[in-house]
């Protein structure tokens, strides 16, 4: 059912007003490429806090919420759930500032420290017995498949001007579907799903709780070389390889027991499907939703994924895509 505007908004006064901020001063903060939007509260004696408004039924709150309480048992630093709503979709979070990753490297903070920490964060999440919660949904080949597909389902009709031959389509995911076991070679654990500068921010706080992190209601189990590779191979920026080569090392020194030789081949595999997934991605956010920003990062991303096919595990995924969609065509679609 459609909700009006007035509805949402009075819904939203009703909530901020019985969690003692009503009288808050609201700036909106951001949005993303979901439908959800967050605002930010000011208080009369300076507090702050944030409003997520996540509209159902597009959106669910549940599972931020679920991972946020998971992750703060942990010992980590999500935002703290201030108020909420679930059937409305609305939670009020404490407000971790401004720091986020992008920026700091925007102004120049060192990138080394700031890697290091997040990279830290996962190999200690990685080594919890408990990382994963009861009744985590899995990273399965259907999840897997379905979202690398989105590049033959709307990157390939943007920029080839037709849909994508069934036949194509069917040879893509029996490709995939032989692939995905070598990305299952790893041990599994919890899979943040976006770890990524936009995601982490730096808090004044001791240890790892000095990582912020953000956005992780897709959570998921799976292979742990996920989180570490959507850092590293990173969609909306360049990473030099040499700080891509000394995290990597700084990771696996801290997992000494993990085959080298497995966890590249299963980097290899979830990167490509990860790139695959951002390229369909970001084409159905210009195309479907009228969101054309994202589509400056498709070229990197195209790199990104050219880099990942040339490992021997995925010599399939790279014939199929140099007879299918050869260097030529792997362009940036129109808005």
């Amino acid at each position: 059912m459609t909700v009006s505007l007035a509805a949402r908004d009075a819904r939203i006064r009703t909530f901020l007003d019985r969690a003692g901020w009503g009288a808050a001063r609201r700036t909106r903060l951001a949005g993303d490429a979901s439908f959800r939007h967050y605002d930010r509260l000011e208080a009369a004696d300076g507090g702050r806090a944030v409003l997520m408004d996540a509209p159902p039924p597009k959106e669910d709150v549940r599972p931020f919420v679920r991972i946020a309480l998971h992750l703060e048992r942990l010992g980590y630093s999500a935002p703290r759930l201030l108020a909420i709503d679930q059937e409305a979709g609305l939670l009020l979070l404490e407000d971790l500032g401004d720091d986020t990753y992008t920026r700091l490297l925007a102004a120049g903070v060192g990138e080394d420290a700031l890697y290091a920490l997040a990279i830290d964060l996962l190999a200690d999440l990685h080594s919890q017995s408990e990382a994963i919660p009861l009744g985590l949904p899995p990273y399965d080949d259907e999840r897997l498949l379905a979202e690398a597909c989105l590049l033959t389902d709307w990157y390939m009709p943007a920029v080839l001007g037709r849909d994508t031959d069934p036949a194509a389509r069917a040879d893509w995911a029996a490709r995939w579907r032989a692939a995905f076991p070598v990305a299952r070679r790893m041990p599994d654990t919890l899979v943040l799903r976006d770890f990524h500068v936009d995601n982490l921010m730096r808090l004044p706080r001791p240890g790892l709780r000095a990582c912020g992190l953000l956005d992780f209601q897709d959570a998921v189990a799976g292979p742990l070389t996920y989180d570490l590779m959507s850092l590293l191979e990173d969609a909306r920026r360049d990473l030099d390889p040499a700080l891509v080569a000394r995290m990597t090392d700084r990771y696996l020194g801290r997992h000494p027991g993990l085959d080298r030789g497995a966890f590249a081949a299963s980097w290899a595999v979830l990167a490509a499907q990860r790139h695959a997934k951002v390229i369909g991605i970001f084409t159905r956010l210009c195309r479907r939703d009228g969101k054309p920003l994202y589509l400056v990062h498709i070229p990197r991303v195209w790199r990104l994924l050219e880099a990942a096919v040339a490992h021997p595990a995925l010599a399939d995924i790279r014939d199929w895509l140099d007879r299918h969609l050869p260097p030529a065509a792997r362009g940036v679609p129109t808005p």
